[in-house]
């Protein structure tokens, strides 16, 4: 799949309104219809739109057996100010959050609406998702307790390809709960986290350690996209999407590359050849990409093209991706800090726009102006990304 098309003829498209909910272990207080009204209206809020000004909504979310209530969506409607207009559900596992901002977006550039709200969220706390991830699947190897067990053979491959360290893990799981401390919606704030505590953390599934895995978290992130005419209207600067692309996989094949799935790379390389971007380490500012466990930070380095094959973890060793580095990457904290699954895509996708639109508090990056939002599900095989940026694109 993927959001191609001929670029002259598209419709720009804005974002114009963020909102997401402080994310946490457990919302006990809001429904799951609350937790989303209350992420659409601060969006709203940022835009300083109404619901009546808003055309269509896309929503998204990872499997409805995380929390056991099946196609939400359909009760979702009023909460989100849908009633007699379009909603559509996207779903593509992990990647959903971004997934479904393309939906939207492209809803906007082919002119079929003028202005989408797009929503995702994530209640963990009505299931368990880990467990949820470790059901028998019939020809396919257990996940063995959850997602880690899967991924963690492929960090183990990616170590003995590149020849990392054991460390290199732990620098990242450092960074991005520093990181965290610096956004208030973030799930977790380690006040006093040390690397020694990182790495003295037990191990999960070797070599990913307990502080250097994700939260499971409750949240909803929620954004609004509209065109050109839109953001003339806007009290304030609009990040401007300069490309959009979706790929897939399947989760097993004949020369899957686990390490760095050819679905990443196309999808990276489409959405630069929208945006017009030749050297992505020296033309993108800044990166909020879908880290579950600390190593993906390298992995993707390489797969997104950022470094060559072997040189993500020295990116990371020497300090390039920190919050003050050369090549900023989650500046929010990341997954690590933050993952309300089905919305874990999204908040990359707005924290993205909140960083071009110079935004992101003390998160920031001083003179961002293209930021690229990355997301990945399944089994490393459904992948959605955006570039945008300060300026509406050229062409």
């Amino acid at each position: 799949m993927s959001s191609t098309g001929h670029a002259t003829h598209k419709e720009p498209v804005a974002v114009v309104g963020i909102g997401q909910t402080k994310h946490v272990a457990a919302r006990k207080d809001v429904s799951i219809a609350g937790l989303v009204r209350e992420a659409a209206q601060r969006a709203l809020e940022d835009a300083q739109l109404t619901w009546a000004d808003i055309d269509a909504v896309v929503i998204g979310k990872a499997p409805d057996f995380f929390e056991g209530v099946m196609m939400p969506e359909l009760y979702l409607a009023d909460a989100l100010g849908a009633v007699g207009k379009p909603m559509l559900r996207v779903h593509t596992a992990g990647s959903v959050g971004g997934s479904t901002a393309l939906v939207a977006s492209n809803l906007v550039a082919s002119r079929v609406h003028k202005t989408v709200l797009t929503l995702a969220f994530e209640k963990q706390s009505e299931s368990n998702a880990m467990w949820g991830l470790s059901l028998p699947i019939p020809f396919t190897q257990p996940l063995l307790a959850g997602a880690g067990g899967f991924f963690a053979p492929h960090v183990r491959a990616y170590m003995r390809r590149t020849g990392a360290p054991d460390h290199v893990g732990s620098l990242v799981a450092y960074k991005d709960r520093r990181n965290a401390l610096k956004n208030p919606y973030a799930h977790l704030h380690e006040h006093g986290i040390t690397l020694e505590k990182v790495q003295s953390s037990p191990m999960l599934w070797d070599p990913v350690r307990y502080s250097e895995t994700c939260p499971s978290s409750d949240g909803a992130c929620a954004m609004i996209l509209t065109d050109r005419a839109g953001a003339a209207r806007s009290p304030q600067p609009p990040a401007w999407m300069h490309g959009g692309a979706m790929r897939s996989e399947p989760t097993m094949f004949a020369g899957k590359d686990f390490v760095s799935p050819q679905a990443g790379k196309d999808c990276a390389a489409d959405v630069y050849r929208q945006a017009g971007i030749g050297d992505p380490r020296r033309e993108i500012d800044a990166v909020e990409m879908y880290v579950p466990f600390s190593w993906y930070e390298p992995m993707w380095l390489e797969n997104l093209g950022f470094a060559d094959e072997g040189g993500g973890w020295k990116l990371t060793e020497s300090g390039v991706t920190e919050l003050d580095g050369d090549l900023p990457v989650n500046m929010s904290g990341g997954v690590l800090s933050t993952n309300p699954i089905g919305a874990s895509g999204m908040i990359r996708f707005a924290e993205a726009a909140l960083q071009v639109r110079g935004q992101a508090g003390e998160h920031q990056v001083d003179g961002a102006r293209k930021v690229l939002g990355h997301a990945y599900g399944g089994g490393s095989q459904f992948f959605s990304m955006w570039l945008v940026g300060a300026q509406p694109p050229t062409s």
